[in-house]
């Protein structure tokens, strides 16, 4: 599966006591941020670095988990070259992921369905209406 770290974004909602953004908001007027999501990126892309080895071994363990699947964090997309060589395999895959997953709309759902067993996917799947059905995504 092609995977790459897009510049998708996603909007979510935090909760923030006063305090913390009134000094948040100081610094934005002193110019060392352009604004508050500025921020909240510098401070997240921070706390993931300093993680890292964390996300490492989850990602490492998370991907021994599965037996006959495939696991992504970040984007991911499915095309139909691939679906056709898992068929050819004769062995149906299961994806499980945190982040974006992208099916082919143009791939036949049935070839799909044949070669995917199963979708998990905490974030987002692009794909055809009858696919996301098919898996009650």
């Amino acid at each position: 599966m092609n995977t790459n770290t897009g510049n998708l974004t996603e909007k979510v909602s935090v909760n923030i006591n006063t305090t913390t953004l009134a000094a948040i908001d100081l610094l934005i007027d002193n110019g060392h941020y352009f604004n508050r999501s500025d921020f909240i990126n510098q401070a997240l892309r921070e706390a993931i670095a300093r993680n890292e080895a964390n996300l490492q071994r989850a990602s490492e363990e998370s991907g021994k988990k599965l037996e006959s699947g495939y696991w992504f964090m970040g984007v991911s997309r499915l095309t139909e070259p691939e679906v056709d060589e898992i068929l050819r395999s004769g062995k149906p895959r299961s994806i499980t992921g945190y982040g974006v997953l992208s099916i082919d709309p143009n791939i036949p759902a049935e070839k799909v369905f044949a070669a995917i067993s199963g979708i998990n996917i905490r974030g987002k799947v692009s794909c055809a209406p009858e696919v996301r059905e098919h898996y009650n995504l």
